[in-house]
Parts: structure tokens; sequence; C-alpha cells
């Protein structure tokens, strides 16, 4: 399973470790990724999610129907 928000599509993003020296070596920024159970009420029943902390403040706002709908997930498979 890919560190990667199931909703936002979020993952890791490249940057640069840099020392005092300022010698730079690679490194990944991870997403902020929770596992999460969320109602699903038009489902019925409680769907498992990997979200980002974002993610979850948005879902609060414009719910899980209307987000899946947009990342083109289907819920029933969760």
């Amino acid at each position: 399973m890919a560190r990667q928000c199931d909703l936002t599509g979020k993952k890791a993003n490249n940057a640069f470790s840099i020392s005092h020296s300022h010698r730079r070596t690679k490194r990944l920024q991870h997403a902020n990724l929770q596992s999460k159970r969320i109602w699903w009420s038009e489902g019925g029943r409680w769907v498992k999610l990997r979200l980002s902390a974002k993610a979850i403040k948005t879902l609060n706002s414009r719910g899980l129907q209307a987000m899946a709908k947009e990342a083109g997930i289907n819920l029933n498979h969760y």
C-alpha cells in the first residue's frame, strides 16, 4: 500500500536536508497520514480510509460522498 491519501492523492515530496555546513542530502517529506473509520451514511456502514490531516478537515465541511465522487473512488471497495 502506497503512502498516499485515499481521497486527495497527497504523497511524499522530495526535499533536501541541509546541515550546518550547508551540505545537502536528499530526503522525503511525507504527508501526515492517519487511518480513520468514517461513517458513510449513503452506504449505511463504516469505511476505513487512509487520509491526510487536511482531508480529514475538509471531510467535515464537504462530506464523504462528495469528496469520493470528485476523487473517482467507489466506496463499496473500502
